[in-house]
């Protein structure tokens, strides 16, 4: 199992790199974890679009779905395209709104919007709380403490588990999602103080701690806001935690 990082800035774009997205690849299932502002082209770098065989959206903020819309287009107007997207469409795991808010993002105007129906290329569903299969990986997702509705993710193949806490504050469902974990790719988007607001993300801190509770093998950190102190906010991970720990990279790609 491999993580590719599309893009790793949390809240908006950073200089070096897109917001939130990565490409998970297991044999030849192609899963697409979020797809945030810029991540569409990087994702052309590593696979095709056309490839993907499932995109999960753990939440509706732009730096994690805005990207939504070119793929849209891309789906339906690439000419030559190796497959009609009509008869084979997308899956799409992501919150119950996702229909229409990602509706709104592709539409221009208030009238196309009123005929502008995207489930002719992609087929909606809701985020798996009951493992689903998806070719060689088993998806499981967890609600976590955030600003919206959001969903991290436990995903297995190959006899590996790589978890993903999606954006979150401190929560008791880290630990259920990431237990035993090979590989936890946790948000860390700010430096741990007593003046951080609550139930929107974790500190370098919280999840290193978040990742020793859990019994996790090797920690990744990312959603690293474009103006935090990335090498603070390592060292406070690797306090709490006494495995691997490293700040993930756009275009790296790491072995589960």
């Amino acid at each position: 199992m491999e993580l590719t990082v599309l893009g790793c800035s949390g809240s908006a774009p950073a200089p070096e790199s897109p917001s939130s997205g990565y490409l998970l690849r297991s044999g030849s299932t192609r899963l697409v974890i979020d797809l945030g502002n810029g991540t569409m082209g990087p994702l052309q770098r590593w696979t095709d679009p056309f490839d993907v065989n499932a995109l999960l959206l753990t939440h509706l903020h732009p730096d994690h779905c805005a990207d939504f819309a070119p793929l849209a287009v891309y789906l339906r107007y690439r000419p030559n395209k190796p497959y009609d997207p009509k008869q084979r469409r997308m899956q799409v795991y992501a919150p119950p709104e996702a229909p229409s808010r990602l509706a709104a993002l592709y539409a221009p105007s208030a009238e196309e919007l009123g005929r502008t129906d995207l489930t002719d290329v992609f087929e909606f569903l809701e985020p798996p709380v009951e493992p689903v299969r998806v070719g060689d990986f088993e998806i499981r997702a967890f609600p976590v403490d955030h600003l919206c509705p959001t969903w991290g993710l436990r995903i297995e193949a190959e006899d590996q588990v790589f978890a993903f806490t999606g954006d979150t504050g401190p929560s008791d469902q880290i630990a259920k999602l990431a237990a035993g974990a090979d590989v936890l790719l946790s948000e860390a988007s700010w430096l741990d103080s007593p003046d951080q607001p609550t139930g929107m993300h974790l500190s370098g801190k919280q999840a290193g701690a978040a990742a020793a509770s859990a019994g996790v093998r090797r920690l990744l950190l990312t959603h690293y806001s474009p103006w935090t102190d990335q090498q603070a906010l390592l060292g406070e991970a690797r306090e709490a935690f006494d495995g691997p720990a490293e700040l993930v990279r756009a275009g790296s790609t790491y072995t589960i």
